[in-house]
């Protein structure tokens, strides 16, 4: 007699299916895990034993068989134990078969028998909706998993509440979504003094999506204008916050059930691996890059990244995902993200001064740019020089301008845009492509003739000429535009990176 439970597995973003069955038949005592187990579920036969001695509950002297369906499926993590655990009560007869027919179940056994948090909690409750079942989850995740909606919920803080909740003993509590996370307030763009042309910049690749990198001196205010930029942008809609919510609880990051509302900020460290930006490891979790979806990833001191591990995002700004291949698995994660670099014009960073350059100048400048490749160079739209803060500057008096006027004109673009783009699978300029960027962003015969000569000038590739256009086309919606004027064309082709010439 076989018992069965169901359960899933994670790959990226998708949850599959799993159907955990367990035999207990005549033989020698043995317990064995099979269907492509990764170390951490063969090591769950472990803690299932601990956990239902904990209970009072001994393992018959058989052989048990836990297998894993369908067998050609990776399964990597513990969530697994809890539904093992369950499939092997209701195959001992201590639980009614068809009462767990009802429900998926996930969750790791602590070896008293508690249930402890796994990740991907709010994705299998996603999952288990769409088929029609309940979700038996950690008590810690029941706040979590309530995010999905229109399930049956079961959350247990252990194998004896559980036990007694399925036996119609005691009834727990159904849980409660959780409440979204509170706003974080970081830097003001009133801190930042001087650098005017930097927060122009800053406001444009804000309201359109864009990428933005900032080229200055040690100490000129890069990290706290990138570190200004969250507290303009405009907070996730409901979906986008359950995206988002979706990775986080993939990665292990949702903490208390907290639905994330504010959009991601990640700052890496310099010394980051490919694996850690863009994804992937022994098991697969999402990167960095991934982690910042539809939102900000912060690259500061960019040359100081591996140059692999730069390239390794070349594919993800232009597609919006990350495609993981593994011989027993591809994974695809989103990655539609706003890239935010700063890097020092040379090494020793004071290029331009002659009281503090290095004798190497300005040949040291050539090779520290020439780190980062032209082609990731290339998919960024904003490339803003940053001045060294003089004294002058120090000064003065706060800006009268500070981030909640210029969060007000954003958001007044990013509604414009979501109108204009309704129904196209596109959230902002940034993602305008093909015909559709021809018919929202192509400039008047004035902004069309600088356009063109601008790309002779500064040869332009293809990309780096639609670009253009969609900064453009954010330059009009700031101002109230409804068409693109050479104006317009004018201060997107100043952001641009020249080409150098051979």
């Amino acid at each position: 007699m076989v018992a069965t439970v169901a359960t899933v597995a994670f790959l990226g973003l998708e949850a599959r299916s799993v159907e955990v069955q367990v035999q207990i038949s005549g033989g020698l005592s043995k317990f064995l895990v099979v269907g492509l187990p990764d170390k951490a579920v063969a090591e769950s036969r472990e803690r299932v034993h601990a956990a239902l001695a904990a209970i009072g509950l001994a393992l018959p002297s058989k052989r048990i068989t836990v297998n894993l369906s369908p067998a050609d499926l990776p399964k990597e993590g513990s969530h697994y134990d809890l539904p093992i655990a369950l499939a092997l009560l209701a195959a001992m007869g201590a639980i009614d078969r068809e009462t767990l027919a009802h429900y998926a179940a996930v969750g790791e056994l602590s070896l008293d028998g508690r249930i402890a948090p796994s990740p991907g909690v709010l994705l299998a409750a996603l999952h288990a909706s769409s088929q029609g079942l309940g979700l038996i989850c950690p008590a810690a995740q029941g706040s979590e998993a309530a995010w999905a909606g229109d399930v049956e919920l079961v959350a247990a803080p252990d194998l004896i509440a559980l036990l007694n909740h399925l036996r119609g003993r005691a009834v727990l509590t159904p849980p409660r979504p959780g409440e979204p996370e509170p706003a974080v307030s970081g830097p003001d763009l009133a801190q930042v003094k001087g650098q005017e042309t930097a927060k122009r910049a800053l406001e444009i690749a804000a309201a359109g999506g864009h990428n933005l990198l900032m080229v200055g001196p040690p100490g000129a205010g890069k990290s706290l204008l990138a570190a200004c930029l969250p507290g303009i942008l405009p907070d996730l809609t409901a979906p986008e916050a359950l995206e988002v919510s979706m990775i986080a609880s993939v990665a292990g990051e949702l903490r208390g059930g907290t639905l994330l509302r504010a959009r991601p900020f990640r700052a890496p460290h310099h010394s980051a691996s490919m694996a850690a930006l863009v994804g992937g490891g022994l098991k697969v979790r999402p990167g960095e890059v991934s982690l910042a979806h539809l939102g900000v990833l912060f690259l500061d001191e960019l040359p100081e990244f591996q140059r692999a591990a730069l390239d390794s995002l070349r594919q993800p700004l232009e597609t919006g995902t990350v495609q993981v291949a593994r011989a027993s698995a591809h994974v695809t994660f989103p990655a539609r993200v706003q890239l935010v670099a700063a890097m020092n014009p040379c090494r020793c960073g004071h290029l331009g001064d002659p009281a503090l350059a290095c004798s190497r100048a300005p040949r040291c400048a050539a090779d520290y740019q020439a780190k980062v490749s032209g082609p990731l160079l290339d998919r960024i739209d904003l490339h803003v020089e940053v001045a060294a803060v003089s004294a002058a500057d120090l000064v003065l008096p706060p800006p009268a301008e500070g981030s909640a006027e210029v969060a007000a004109r954003v958001a007044a673009a990013r509604a414009e845009q979501t109108r204009r783009y309704q129904g196209q699978g596109v959230r902002t300029n940034a993602e305008a492509d093909g015909a559709l960027l021809d018919r929202v962003a192509t400039p008047d015969e004035p902004g069309r003739r600088l356009l063109a000569q601008a790309a002779e000038a500064m040869r332009l590739s293809a990309r780096g000429y639609h670009r253009v256009m969609r900064v453009a086309r954010t330059i009009a919606d700031l101002g109230g535009s409804d068409g693109v004027g050479r104006v317009h064309v004018a201060e997107a082709v100043s952001y641009r990176r020249q080409a150098p010439r051979a």
